[in-house]
């Protein structure tokens, strides 16, 4: 582990040391329950700037808040269709998507 100071290290090395090299089952476990959370806090901040409760963006898409609930707080795993609907009925949106290579 490299030592950018007396007390500080980087992301990567903390989580290296944490969850172990990239590629590791460890790791991958980590990385993908990261990247539930972001899409959680991300419709929790879109959802907050529309001025909307999570009752107000169920009805919209036709769910119910305590799954908008779920899915904010990273307690329940989305389905790609679900996120569509979420983002193009709920606020009006079209979701992109992108591959790091």
């Amino acid at each position: 582990m490299k030592k950018q100071s007396d007390n500080l290290i980087s992301l990567n090395d903390h989580l290296d040391s944490q969850y172990g090299q990239r590629g590791t089952v460890e790791r991958e476990d980590f990385e993908e329950g990261f990247e539930a959370f972001k899409i959680g806090a991300m419709l929790q901040e879109l959802r907050k700037q529309q001025g909307m409760t999570q009752e107000q963006l169920a009805v919209r898409c036709g769910t119910t808040k305590n799954y908008i609930s779920r899915i904010e707080n990273d307690a329940s795993d989305i389905r790609l269709t679900t996120l569509m609907r979420i983002v193009r009925q709920g606020f009006g949106k079209q979701l992109r998507m992108t591959v790091d290579f």
